[in-house]
């Protein structure tokens, strides 16, 4: 029971990436391939109608957590108390620059709401990026199942990291890559003409990128956590992830040099996808790793709910998994097609 709540949790959290990822990465490419109004116009037509719903993952994957795993739920959260903080007022910034901008008819207002729709965009991508890190890498819990990280210390991984150091910002920069990969790639989707043109390159070069970073990152894992690809030497089933990951990689590129839209942005979400699922199959059980004291990490064992509740809960995961599921295919089904600026 507690490996289904495990898989759910990284399920719901992996659709929220996959979905609001490509909200994050319009945002990061989005000063590079708009470069008038009307380009900036349809470029943020392409997501009004569907990026708020797209967060609602990231709201039911923190009740999941709170649910099925409460004390890493807790531990996390008072842990990582900066870093949620951070979260939270970009998001809100970049909510709030996605409706007020054309609120105001003026150049500089919404020259003001661009930047910060595009900083907060940059922002959250590293900031979701130094978090996988983090849990890769691990945070120096305590007997109790708690722990406190500075920002950052001396931006090396040990016993005492800090939020920040080599290995996290690396993750933190791949996920930027990756994102504003899949979303220059939505936006090639859903616009037309040269805004079109220029978010297709824009995929090509944040792809070669992305092919540079992926390696670094692979290579670097056994040197900060050498306990990660423990459960792929025990069940080499778990080997179809990273090479699903590396294969979706390599097919985005060449499906991008086909000018195929719609293929490399499913590419670069089964990408994602396969990417977090490597990232679940090597952490597993552990859900917090202690760097201090392995003795002390956080697992599905040890900060699992109780069975009944848990089962219980289950009924009700399922029925509102559907409901959402459900929800976000008829939002995407009713603003599928080219963005037009004239029904917006």
């Amino acid at each position: 029971m507690e490996t289904f709540w495990y898989v759910a949790v990284t399920l719901m959290l992996a659709v929220f990436v996959v979905l609001d990822g490509f909200d994050f990465g319009l945002g990061i490419v989005y000063a590079f391939v708009a470069k008038n109004e009307t380009d900036r116009r349809a470029a943020l037509a392409a997501i009004g109608p569907i990026w708020n719903g797209n967060e609602v993952w990231l709201i039911a994957a923190g009740g999941l957590l709170f649910f099925a795993f409460p004390k890493a739920y807790s531990a996390g959260f008072s842990g990582f108390y900066l870093a949620l903080h951070l979260v939270l007022w970009l998001l809100i910034a970049r909510g709030l620059a996605l409706e007020l901008r054309s609120h105001v008819d003026h150049a500089l207002w919404r020259q003001f709401w661009d930047v910060a729709f595009a900083g907060a965009s940059l922002l959250l991508a590293v900031v979701f990026g130094v978090a996988l890190g983090n849990l890769i890498r691990g945070v120096p819990l305590n007997s109790d199942g708690y722990f406190f990280v500075a920002l950052w210390t001396n931006f090396m991984t040990g016993p005492e990291p800090g939020i920040l150091d080599w290995f996290t910002v690396l993750i933190g920069a791949t996920s930027a890559a990756i994102l504003a990969m899949h979303g220059a790639n939505f936006l090639a989707m859903k616009t037309e003409g040269q805004l079109r043109n220029r978010a297709r390159r824009a995929a090509w070069l944040m792809g070669s990128a992305v092919v540079i970073l992926v390696g670094l990152a692979l290579t670097s894992v056994p040197f900060v956590q050498p306990l990660f690809f423990r459960n792929y030497a025990a069940h080499p089933v778990g080997y179809i992830f990273p090479v699903l990951s590396i294969a979706t990689l390599l097919l985005a590129l060449m499906i991008r040099r086909r000018n195929w839209d719609a293929g490399a942005f499913s590419a670069t979400s089964l990408l994602i996808l396969t990417m977090l699922g490597s990232t679940a199959w090597g952490s597993y059980p552990n859900i917090l790793i202690a760097t201090n004291d392995p003795a002390n990490s956080l697992t599905v064992t040890n900060a699992t709910a109780g069975l009944y509740g848990l089962q219980i809960g289950l009924w009700w995961f399922l029925v509102g998994f559907i409901l959402l599921i459900a929800y976000q295919a008829c939002a995407h089904q009713a603003f599928r097609g080219k963005v037009k600026l004239g029904a917006h």
